[in-house]
């Protein structure tokens, strides 16, 4: 029986073990999880019951990760997609085919895909609008109509959205996209990235003007490099947007002679063609090193050439057992057999063989491994052509002729040549967040470990909590060998001591043998000099990557906490050896788009009420009911003598409303007096749509009475100065400090980001259903390291 840590233990749990409509469980172990999908995926097989035994070998000890969304559904009988995320079709430039596209996007999203879209196809704001007699409203107009789309799904009860908004940098409507996130609120359910052309960047390196146009007209000229800081300013203050390198994708790509590739999924290590597909998984290459800790630690590369060649066919099975939410994308998945196999445990890789990430041997020993991968990849795909016929859309003479695929092998390219290739694109560096903490907590995709030892709050049966220890993979193997009392080498180094540069580095290395792209963030300093900054992005250009996103600490994303040191560990550590992280920060940080919530102290004991509190009250007539609902806020002066909500009181005669009022007060209240940054109340009440439909109220639609109440308690918050108001900014942006207060103990704030899409940014962050200090940015994705709690985008 699989032997994993309480929180792997706990993620399989409720994540990827299958049960029965009455919530019993169908699987009984861990191994009749891998067991099922190893059945699932060898069905398409002549000799399933051979392909099966090998699937399952290769899924035992967590050596091959397929994606969640496999684990959790293959075998299941289930009506879902084993995809991850798709690219919808392009948005034709008028109102029937903007609304079938939604329309497409919701079907989509209701299976738990993600998607991406380029709204570069939409007119430009202000455009004439031809039969109409109108001027057009924008593309970001209709992004908040697939935000509200989202966002109606989430409430739900689907899986939380995830969705990707490009934009190309030569749009007029460039810089409003660019700036879109500044609005509280705004856009919350889409990732951004800017589509950078090689002649925009061009245009920077030599000063020269930039025209934005649409449909041959010209709009506006400006010069590259007032565009170029726009975008740097808007990510160094809030981490968005991101930066697509989109001439380099379209020309590296292997099906260059027959699609053009517009956009990304989510999280952006898969660009994709229209209704293109995302099938992820993950080599665990962490679990392969040999004599770890040793001078003879080593991937041995004929085990991991072998379970690369398993890997890669389980996945083009995946192809043919999944469903597809349209037709459209079941067609495309087949025409091509897109893959995106990657890898994850690469740091934990990386200590185990002495080796500090980013450092001269890592960049050696991460190329060395990656090379393999590539090679073993594509000849298992040459050999499945052989065996089962090349992807339909195979042309030899046009796809040996890409540029890609020329840095192949010779004898890989023979292979190819002879038999054809089963999948036209192979390889990717996916999100690996949840999946790698299931995999007994290995370092997530590619990324640096976050933290080498936490604790973690269990929520006993009887309502009391506990603490319970959590360790990376490579710390707990090292202490299981040499000790508890043992140093640590030099190669354990986490993320917070980390330079861009070793980011960017490793990054780099890896792009060289990956086909699609890459999930990573690139981490800044929060003092980093906004020059430093601008220079990362033109780094990433010139080493090759085909993007660029960062974290930086920032109010919008949120403020930076130090990690709690241990000072016994500190004392015995050695010259040159990092202070490593310990446990679990106790501090929360403010959610990103929710403006300037001042100065901010998260507590676990609830403040004490005094006799008196100012506060105010305020009126809400809901049409659908007879009776005013009175809404009161009492406030309470923090530390820094500022006024924070402190307690909310709901009334109205109207007995329909009476339970939940009085629960809905209770839950409020008890959050308020945790203290801590709060808003994320706001948001979430904002966020309830009514299935019966909202209603109308001074002019605006309202989704819900719900809503209508966070509406209140957040012009209530900006009444008091505890948020900004909205579209209210600061000068400066770039030199705004964040403002946190810890009790009890410091910690990092995790930001946003995705590939060269999306990273873990070596920070932490309140969970939004735990409440506990412990959600990082992994690669595109929120994920909990307390409870397990995941949400992409």
């Amino acid at each position: 029986m699989t032997q994993v840590a309480p929180i792997s233990q706990q993620i399989w749990d409720m994540k990827y073990r299958l049960k029965s409509a009455d919530g019993h469980p169908v699987d009984k172990t861990i191994e009749d999880t891998w067991r099922r999908v190893a059945k699932a995926l060898a069905a398409p097989e002549k000799e399933p019951a051979l392909w099966e035994a090998r699937f399952f070998d290769a899924l035992a000890d967590f050596r091959f990760l397929p994606a969640g969304r496999i684990v959790s559904g293959a075998g299941s009988k289930r009506h879902v997609t084993l995809f991850n995320c798709f690219v919808m079709g392009t948005v034709p430039d008028d109102m029937g085919g903007i609304f079938d596209a939604l329309k497409e996007a919701a079907l989509t999203m209701q299976q738990g895909g993600g998607i991406g879209y380029d709204f570069s196809t939409i007119r430009p704001k202000g455009a004439p609008v031809k039969g109409v007699g109108a001027d057009a409203s924008g593309p970001l107009s209709f992004m908040d109509v697939w935000d509200a789309m989202c966002r109606t799904i989430m409430s739900a009860g689907s899986r939380r959205g995830a969705m990707m908004a490009v934009m190309r940098c030569d749009h007029p409507d460039i810089e409003a996209f660019i700036e879109a996130k500044r609005q509280p609120g705004r856009l919350r359910m889409f990732n951004l990235s800017v589509l950078a052309t090689d002649a925009f960047m061009r245009a920077v390196r030599e000063d020269a003007a930039w025209e934005l146009k649409f449909d041959g007209t010209t709009y506006r000229s400006l010069p590259a490099r007032e565009l170029w800081d726009k975008i740097m300013r808007a990510t160094y203050a809030y981490a968005e947007p991101g930066v697509i390198f989109i001439d380099r994708i379209n020309r590296l790509n292997n099906l260059a002679y027959c699609e053009t590739i517009r956009a990304t999924n989510p999280c952006g290590e898969q660009p994709l063609p229209p209704y293109g597909a995302c099938l992820l998984g993950s080599v665990n290459l962490a679990r392969l090193v040999e004599a770890p800790f040793t001078e003879q630690a080593a991937i041995p590369e004929a085990a991991l050439d072998q379970l690369v060649r398993v890997a890669v066919r389980a996945m083009d099975n995946v192809i043919e057992v999944s469903r597809f939410p349209l037709p459209e994308q079941a067609h495309e998945a087949k025409s091509k057999r897109r893959i995106g196999l990657g890898v994850t445990g690469l740091a934990d890789a990386l200590i185990m063989c002495g080796a500090r990430y980013g450092g001269a041997k890592a960049v050696t020993l991460t190329e060395k491994w990656m090379k393999t991968i590539q090679r073993a990849a594509y000849l298992a795909s040459a050999e499945l052509a052989r065996e089962k016929g090349a992807f339909p859309l195979f042309d030899a003479g046009k796809y040996l002729a890409g540029e890609s695929v020329r840095g192949l092998d010779d004898d890989v390219r023979s292979a190819i040549a002879d038999h054809g290739i089963r999948n036209a694109l192979i390889t990717s560096i996916a999100p690996t967040g949840t999946i790698s903490l299931f995999a007994d907590n290995v370092s997530s995709g590619l990324e640096p470990v976050f933290s080498f030892k936490y604790s973690r709050h269990v929520l006993n049966p009887d309502g009391t909590r506990r603490e319970e220890e959590v360790s990376d993979y490579a710390f707990r193997l090292f202490h299981l060998m040499f000790g508890e009392n043992a140093a640590l080498t030099e190669a354990f180094i986490d993320s917070q001591h980390l330079s861009p540069r070793d980011h960017l580095v490793m990054q780099a290395a890896v792009q060289k043998y990956i086909d699609s792209s890459i999930s990573k963030t690139i981490n800044c300093p929060e003092d980093i000099p906004f020059e430093s900054f601008k220079d990362v992005y033109l780094q990433a250009y010139d080493l090759g990557c085909k993007g660029c996103t960062t974290y930086r600490p920032n109010d919008v994303t949120g403020a930076v906490l130090e990690v709690k040191k241990d000072k016994g560990r500190e004392a015995q550590a050695r010259d040159g050896q990092p202070e490593l992280p310990l446990e679990a920060p106790t501090a929360a940080a403010k959610p990103k788009d929710m403006g300037d919530a001042g100065a901010i102290a998260q507590l676990f004991k609830p403040l004490d009420r005094p006799d008196a509190l100012p506060g105010a009250t305020y009126k809400v007539m809901w049409p659908e009911s007879d009776h005013a609902i009175y809404i009161t806020l009492n406030d309470l002066l923090d530390d820094t003598g500022r006024r924070r909500p402190f307690e909310v009181f709901i009334n109205s005669k109207n007995m329909e409303h009476y339970a939940w009022t009085v629960a809905l007060t209770r839950m409020i209240s008890a959050v308020f007096r945790r203290g801590g940054d709060v808003s994320f109340v706001v948001e979430e009440l904002k966020a309830v749509f009514d299935p019966r439909g909202g209603q109308w109220m001074g002019g605006r639609y309202v989704p819900s009475l719900l809503a209508a109440i966070g509406e209140v308690i957040e012009r209530h918050m900006i009444a008091i100065g505890f948020l900004k108001r909205p579209g209210a900014r600061d000068d400066g942006d770039a030199q705004r400090q964040p403002r946190v207060a810890a009790m009890g103990g410091d910690d990092h704030e995790a930001g946003h980001g995705r590939d060269g899409h999306g990273g873990a940014s070596g920070m932490l962050r309140q969970c939004p259903k735990c409440a506990q200090a412990s959600l990082v940015r992994q690669e595109g994705c929120d994920t909990c390291t307390s409870c397990g709690y995941s949400k992409c985008g």
